[in-house]
């Protein structure tokens, strides 16, 4: 799918930040970790859009040349080339406050392959079509590289909500459809308004881009702007339609199940990664499941008996 030379301009331009000074001390230590193997560092989510680093958990995603050449131990490489990307936390001082990473390490060959149509599940392609910063590329060939991604993100996306989308509908409707659609195919706790706010945190972004994106995925397209606002008209055959929706009923059951083993990994990889789990399970699907502290010492078994548990009390639906 050939990227819009505009589009990959507008993102260029969006994803042109700077690291704060609290947002470079965690990049800093986070280059030291996984030393010679970053490629770039994103910065997405709320802490993004609030502009405040100091509130709440900052969101990176590292990319790395290998996930062996990333990690001291290979069990770290190897549960991350299973299940990318594996996450951690990260917390440090900074002229008397606290600033908190949760930052997500994958492959640059994974990205690649995960923001376009290659990838059925909306994982990547759901989260980088929104503002992303790049704050650390290693030459101009990954910045490059990286700003295709996220340009691929967006095409991927638009393509795959616009059979759900009405005759007619405004970037917005869009949007937030397909935002609906994609945080539904995981666990996640975010109430439907709050989906909604998402789109107004950069409405001028979304405005631009999906003008540039629907010429690019769409059958011809009629666009309307006599009202002031652009309204897009598109016929969607009712066999299309009805794939699209199977399509995405598929993605949720996915999603979830693809939730909860990233979560049951993350006891492996987070410090007092089953507390986190356990929060994370209750928060997300309301499902509060008791481990006893001896099990809490052993992650590995954990994580088994956890998965038991969690099933028998619904988790996994």
């Amino acid at each position: 799918m050939e990227i819009p030379s505009q589009l990959i301009n507008t993102i260029s331009r969006i994803s042109d930040r700077t690291a704060s000074p609290p947002v470079r001390a965690l990049i800093n230590e986070i280059q030291q970790r996984h030393d010679g193997a970053v490629q770039g560092i994103l910065f997405y989510g709320s802490c993004l859009r609030s502009g405040d680093e100091l509130d709440g958990l900052v969101d990176l995603y590292l990319l790395v040349d290998d996930y062996r050449g990333a990690f001291n131990s290979r069990w770290q490489a190897f549960l991350n080339a299973l299940l990318p990307p594996n996450v951690y936390y990260l917390e440090l001082k900074f002229e008397g406050q606290v600033v908190r990473t949760k930052y997500a390490v994958l492959s640059l060959a994974d990205f690649e392959k995960g923001t376009s149509m290659r990838w059925f599940h909306s994982y990547l392609w759901g989260r980088f079509c929104q503002p992303t910063g790049l704050l650390y590329a290693r030459d101009d060939a990954v910045a490059d590289l990286v700003l295709k991604c996220l340009g691929q993100s967006v095409l991927t996306f638009v393509r795959r909500v616009l059979p759900q989308a009405a005759a007619e509908f405004t970037a917005q409707q869009l949007w937030s459809l397909g935002l609906t659609l994609s945080y539904s195919a995981e666990l996640r706790s975010e109430k439907p308004e709050k989906r909604a706010r998402l789109y107004d945190a950069a409405p001028q972004y979304y405005e631009e881009i999906t003008r540039l994106a629907v010429d690019a995925v769409a059958d011809p397209i009629e666009i309307d702007d006599s009202a002031g606002r652009l309204h897009y008209r598109r016929q969607v055959s009712a066999w299309k339609r009805f794939g699209s929706s199977c399509a995405w009923k598929l993605r949720s059951w996915q999603g979830k199940l693809l939730s909860v083993m990233r979560l049951l990994k993350a006891t492996l990889t987070f410090e007092g990664g089953v507390d986190y789990i356990l929060w994370k399970i209750e928060r997300h699907s309301g499902v509060t499941v008791e481990v006893e502290p001896k099990l809490k010492r052993r992650p590995l078994l954990a994580m088994w008996v956890l998965s038991w548990r969690l099933y028998r009390k619904g988790g996994f639906r």
